[in-house]
């Protein structure tokens, strides 16, 4: 028996070594454990080094555990958290020539974005309005989100500027909070009497480089693209008919401009092509990837409509995906036909990290 922990940084829990001090909070002393920080995909390479545990022989349980303490991140003058959340966030820039340009998490993600409207001519801002009207809406139907809203596009359009073109509403909201997950080996699971667990059979990751300007595409994201194509051949699954393969897919939608980049990047649809599949299929049922769609993406209402608790996001996404395949996600629930479903993590500087997992219920086995 082990753990993995998912803790992105220091600053936040205004602890060093939080993971021996949560270890021993929750009564793991005298067993293995580990901690993972990647920015924002933390969650996703816990989920990883989780499997990687159990799948080496190493333990036939593990405990992958993210958590988030942002708001004791607390700055005297301003008498907020904000701030001094930002500013810890900031630090995982490039302290010599980024950070004291003021480079922050938006401005890294918007570069990115900007780069990928020059190349194709979208995502536009009311695309990206809609990835906000589709993941706060979905968080309604979830009762463990934060942001869940009732919003139209022009809500979104109408919210304050952050780092142009996003909008307030274009971006997720950092959080505090816990995931948990539990992996165990085959034997294990046989062992525990579960009659419904969930599979995990592809898992994928890959970094860039950290300077954005250094990138072969700026408007692409490699560390997405080859993460995918990882996962998915190791799942036994063709990445240029995903979209056909599986039943929904929790995306890193940290701001809404980077989910329809990512519609790309995992290869739902073709480049250049995903801000018209989430705009053309507004309002029509059985298409894009709303939560009715063809493929519904952040149907528990994603990043932007649950929070962002960094290192327990991509645990949380890798959780609601499970669930969905177990037809156990409540309102929430979306139409399960073919037993597979995708989690992905993205984060560090330029969102240099990638991680994708795949996974599959038991019938979705039997069906390849």
């Amino acid at each position: 028996e082990t753990t993995v922990y998912g803790i992105y940084n220091e600053l936040f829990e205004r602890q060093f070594m939080p993971d021996i001090f949560t270890n021993s909070y929750i009564g793991m002393n005298d067993k293995p454990g580990t901690r993972i920080a990647s920015g924002g995909a933390t969650g996703g390479y816990t989920v990883r080094m989780a499997y990687a545990e159990v799948a080496s022989g190493l333990s036939d349980l593990c405990l992958c555990l993210g958590l988030e303490k942002c708001n004791d991140c607390y700055d005297e003058q301003t008498g907020t958290t904000t701030p001094e959340v930002l500013n810890a966030i900031a630090y995982s820039a490039d302290m010599t020539y980024e950070y004291p340009m003021g480079m922050m998490a938006a401005s890294s993600y918007v570069s990115m974005v900007n780069a990928h409207h020059d190349e194709f001519g979208n995502p536009t801002e009311k695309q990206m309005a809609l990835v906000s009207v589709k993941n706060h809406g979905n968080a309604m139907k979830n009762p463990k989100a934060q942001s869940p809203m009732d919003i139209t596009v022009q809500d979104v359009l109408n919210s304050r500027i952050i780092c142009y073109p996003f909008k307030m509403l274009d971006c997720c909201l950092y959080s505090e909070a816990s995931a948990a997950l539990i992996l165990a080996s085959e034997e294990k699971v046989k062992e525990l009497g579960i009659d419904n667990p969930i599979w995990i059979t592809g898992v994928g990751a890959a970094n860039t480089d950290c300077f954005i300007g250094n990138r072969e595409s700026l408007g692409r994201l490699y560390s997405n693209i080859n993460a995918a194509k990882v996962a998915y051949k190791m799942a036994g699954l063709d990445y240029n008919n995903i979209r056909e393969q599986i039943d929904l897919a929790e995306l890193h939608d940290a701001f809404s401009g980077q989910e329809v980049i990512s519609y790309e990047e995992l290869g739902f649809v073709p480049f250049g092509e995903g801000g018209p599949w989430i705009e053309n299929s507004y309002e029509k049922p059985g298409e894009g990837p709303w939560i009715d769609g063809e493929l519904p993406c952040c149907p528990c209402g994603g990043l932007i409509g649950c929070g962002h608790a960094v290192g327990a996001t991509g645990i949380m996404s890798t959780g609601e995906a499970a669930l969905q395949l177990r037809e156990d996600a409540g309102k929430h629930q979306v139409q399960i036909e073919k037993g597979r479903a995708i989690a992905h993590s993205i984060g560090g500087p330029g969102a240099a990290y990638a991680a994708i997992i795949v996974m599959e219920s038991a019938e979705g086995l039997t069906k390849k």
